[in-house]
């Protein structure tokens, strides 16, 4: 494919990965096209934008999930290109060929790529084809509770039901005996059909107390393919990430080596294009297991990015225009440390759920080796409609001691008033034993979280001065002062004509 220089690109997403990929054009001299629901009419991704696209109401699927509006969207405004962000329809191969007929170029990677690896019996049998070590389990969907009885006892119990099309810690299901089977396949199946419209469900051995290990892949759709190394991702709630980081500090240097072998060796089975990411389960004796691959940017690109001295959503451009892949696996290499800490609008102490809520002071980390990527900023409201994700903290630094330190500092300094978040969990997470020695597995949370006696005592003088800061809080929110003394930014309209001002060069 001959190279064509973009001068136009859509952004088919919201929040801070619509921000982060806005940036990205700017860089490259690339005119940017935001769209948005009616409720995100004032998001940050809209005001950063050069333009922007109105597509329907707040629920995302009359708006984000609306391809139609989308690719009417870039046709209108003249985009040559369509980037999907992740989440949303990152991962809709039909949405991918739509953007293709209408003349567009879809900055991810084939709809054939997709629809062999988003089905994950079919990926299954793609990988068992290829070499790549997989989980035991079955190459097709089981109906029958006898036969899934069979196959457990052919790999040995635990093993998890899973369905084919799933997704988001969905239609997953433990099952440690034979009596609990029929009942536990009839549900699973229940909830994939549901959830996926899709009720197809494999059983593969359940790993007891894994680690999560991703790598970072991005190929030119012509065969060629470099990684860029590991992530680990096992600090999870509800099968979800909520911190990542690079090196993993599981990982010897043959395992390593291994384990992005294997990731290469996935992608090129797929003449996968683009960037893309193959995860796998370590198990406790050090053998690792395919998992999946996801066929987009990750939420947690930037570790990679920083600990790599890469731009991941560059390269995305890059390979989409026909330039090829702007690295050679030689030039690659980890430098330092990279942590990132997941700021959700969410409970800890209430199982996680979701919080809403206007932000009403915002003051945000600053520093060497810190990076935030955010979508929202003083006086936003948090809307319902959308994953309560607010913004990423990402901190480098030259080992993992210094990492966590520096992430300490960086999360003490952080300060958000408004919707309830996962600020203290992170700092929570930092003192654990079990994290600062990397020995944490896909259980931490499960297993040394709880949710009612986490935070630590308060002696009567600290409650005082927290109700009477409280107080005056509320008094002054009251008296029509939506900024406490000592917050930064001076109201929502000042902050958000500065930081338009400031992207756009209109200062």
């Amino acid at each position: 494919m001959a190279a064509k220089r973009f001068k136009k690109v859509l952004v088919a997403n919201r929040g801070e990965i619509a921000v982060r990929v806005i940036q990205g054009l700017r860089e490259m001299g690339i005119a940017s096209v935001a769209v948005h629901s009616d409720v995100d009419r004032t998001a940050l991704h809209v005001l950063m934008a050069d333009e922007a696209v109105a597509i329907g109401p707040a629920p995302a699927g009359e708006s984000y999930l609306v391809g139609e509006r989308i690719v009417a969207a870039a046709l209108d405004t003249g985009a040559e290109a369509i980037h999907p962000g992740y989440g949303f329809l990152s991962e809709n191969a039909d949405f991918a060929d739509a953007v293709e007929q209408a003349g567009l170029v879809f900055i991810g990677p084939t709809a054939r790529s997709m629809r062999l690896m988003g089905d994950k019996l079919s990926a299954r049998r793609h990988m068992i084809a290829a070499g790549v070590p997989v989980v035991p389990g079955t190459e097709d969907a089981v109906t029958d509770p006898d036969e899934a009885v069979a196959v457990a006892g052919r790999i040995g119990y635990p093993v998890l039901l899973k369905a084919s099309a799933g997704g988001g810690g969905k239609g997953m299901r433990v099952v440690r005996s034979a009596g609990e089977m029929a009942a536990a396949l009839r549900q699973t199946r229940g909830e994939a059909g549901a959830s996926f419209a899709d009720d197809a469900v494999f059983v593969e051995k359940y790993i007891e107390d894994p680690k999560h290990i991703e790598v970072q892949v991005v190929g030119d759709g012509r065969g060629e393919v470099v990684h860029l190394f590991e992530r680990e991702c096992s600090v999870q709630r509800r099968h979800q990430k909520v911190i990542e980081e690079s090196p993993s500090p599981s990982l010897t240097p043959d395992l390593r080596a291994r384990i992005c072998a294997a990731a290469v060796q996935t992608a090129r089975a797929v003449d996968y294009r683009g960037a893309g990411t193959v995860e796998f389960i370590l198990a406790p004796d050090g053998s690792f297991h395919f998992l999946e691959m996801n066929t987009r940017l990750q939420v947690e690109h930037p570790v990679t990015e920083l600990v790599t001295g890469t731009d991941l959503v560059r390269a995305q451009v890059l390979v989409a225009q026909g330039d090829g892949l702007p690295w050679r696996q030689d030039e690659l290499a980890q430098r330092g440390w990279a942590m990132e800490f997941r700021l959700y609008a969410e409970d800890p102490s209430r199982g996680f759920v979701p919080s809403i809520g206007r932000i009403e002071s915002l003051t945000v980390p600053l520093g060497p080796g810190v990076r935030l990527d955010t979508g929202v900023y003083e006086g936003f409201d948090v809307p319902i409609h959308y994953d309560p994700l607010l913004a990423k903290l990402i901190v480098w630094a030259e080992d993992r001691d210094r990492c966590i330190a520096r992430a300490r500092r960086a999360l003490g300094e952080f300060v958000l008033h408004g919707p309830v978040h996962n600020l203290p969990f992170h700092r929570w997470a930092l003192d654990q034993p079990a994290f600062r020695d990397g020995s944490y597995t896909t259980h931490f949370v499960a297993d040394s979280f709880d949710q009612h006696a986490w935070l630590p005592e308060l002696d009567e003088d600290a409650r005082t001065a927290l109700i009477a800061a409280a107080a005056l809080y509320e008094a002054g929110r009251r008296s029509g002062h939506e900024s406490p003394p000592g917050s930064r930014g001076g109201g929502a309209s000042n902050w958000r004509l500065s930081a338009l001002r400031s992207m756009t060069g209109n200062g």
